[in-house]
């Protein structure tokens, strides 16, 4: 069996104009103090990490590793999450998802999702320099906004939203092969990859790629009120990457699971600092370690009432009293016998010719 690692924290929520937020190193320092063993480290801040370099040159990851190593840190995966939701974009969302492509490509979605494509295989080198094994990113979406949709659904629709969402990440899932490295799809509302149903359907598209695998987030899934500890039943073999964020849902009699347009604060369903919402996380470090999941538990900050600071703080120490130091041999093995087959036939009774033909 598996000790999963942590803490680890992904700094996405927290990088700011202001100093310790504002460079990597400064986030290191921060980190490191609050107890943290790892960062998962967004790749669309040149100034914090330049994943343009990190692809092609050697000694830059090698000074990203020196100098986390000064804070006992490491890298737990790089996240293109941005870079991969703008490999699929729905014409609907076109506007709302140019800002975040480089200005030479925005208003033209075919060479915002070359350029998308492009930067994931360089995610896929940089990993590889840098000695990882996992990568975070989203799927983007062809098929959301037809998501419970009126008139009914239309199969056609979905079938092509689904085959040109695998054309576009075949070539990436290759590239990540190429490099041994799993590229693990956060399944995520907003993103065609949602559910369990929909990763499946993906993952034949793909004809069951070795290395499409799942970034796993409990309150993605208890916010749809999807069973997520029977998701890891389903699922552990594609697991490779494993967020800790909590959430609650609060029924009422005015809003439900779609949010009513409403701020995060109002809704019905909302994310909370780990322990304050209504996962249990004992169950799923727990579920975990029972399938050997030797990856990183990341925090991923997000919740609507706590700041972030104290977030941040308790997170660790959250993380840390949660992983399970894994047995190294069973409670029952002093029972054990390790008996010669004669010995044991013997003990059976078959050895004295009543059983003979």
């Amino acid at each position: 069996m598996k000790t999963l690692k942590g803490p680890g924290i992904f700094l996405s929520q927290f990088i700011d104009r202001q100093a310790p937020f504002n460079s990597l190193e400064g986030m290191a320092q921060w980190a490191s103090a609050l107890g943290y063993k790892a960062l998962q480290i967004p790749c669309h801040h040149p100034a914090i990490f330049d994943l343009e370099q990190a692809a092609v040159s050697q000694a830059y990851c090698d000074d990203v590793t020196a100098m986390l190593t000064k804070y006992d840190l490491v890298i737990s995966e790089l996240s293109t999450h941005l870079e991969g939701q703008l490999i699929a974009v729905h014409p609907a969302h076109d506007e709302a998802f140019d800002s975040f492509a480089p200005a030479e490509v925005r208003g033209n979605s075919a060479a915002r999702t070359a350029w998308a494509i492009g930067m994931l295989k360089k995610a896929a080198a940089a990993s590889a320099k840098l000695g990882l094994t996992a990568h975070a990113t989203f799927s983007g979406s062809l098929a959301w906004p037809y998501l419970y949709p009126w008139p009914p659904h239309n199969a056609q629709l979905f079938s092509e939203a689904f085959a040109e969402l695998a054309r576009r990440w075949l070539p990436v899932l290759d590239e990540f092969d190429r490099h041994g490295v799993d590229l693990c799809y956060e399944i995520h509302p907003g993103e065609d990859l949602h559910d369990g149903a929909t990763f499946e359907r993906f993952l034949a598209e793909v004809n069951h790629h070795p290395r499409c695998a799942i970034l796993f987030d409990p309150s993605h899934l208890f916010l749809q009120h999807i069973d997520y500890l029977s998701f890891i039943d389903l699922y552990h073999s594609r697991i490779k990457a494993f967020h800790v964020k909590d959430a609650e849902y609060q029924t009422n009699g005015r809003s439900g699971v779609y949010g009513g347009y409403q701020r995060w604060i109002d809704r019905a369903g909302r994310f909370r600092s780990p322990g304050d919402g209504q996962i249990d996380f004992k169950r799923i470090f727990s579920k975990l370690a029972q399938y050997d999941y030797d990856g990183w538990a990341v925090l991923e900050w997000e919740c609507c009432l706590k700041s972030s600071e104290a977030g941040a703080r308790e997170g660790a120490e959250f993380i840390q009293r949660h992983i399970i130091p894994v047995a190294e041999r069973a409670f029952d093995d002093f029972a054990a016998q390790h008996d010669a087959k004669a010995s044991v036939r013997a003990q059976l009774g078959l050895d004295r010719g009543e059983c003979d033909d």
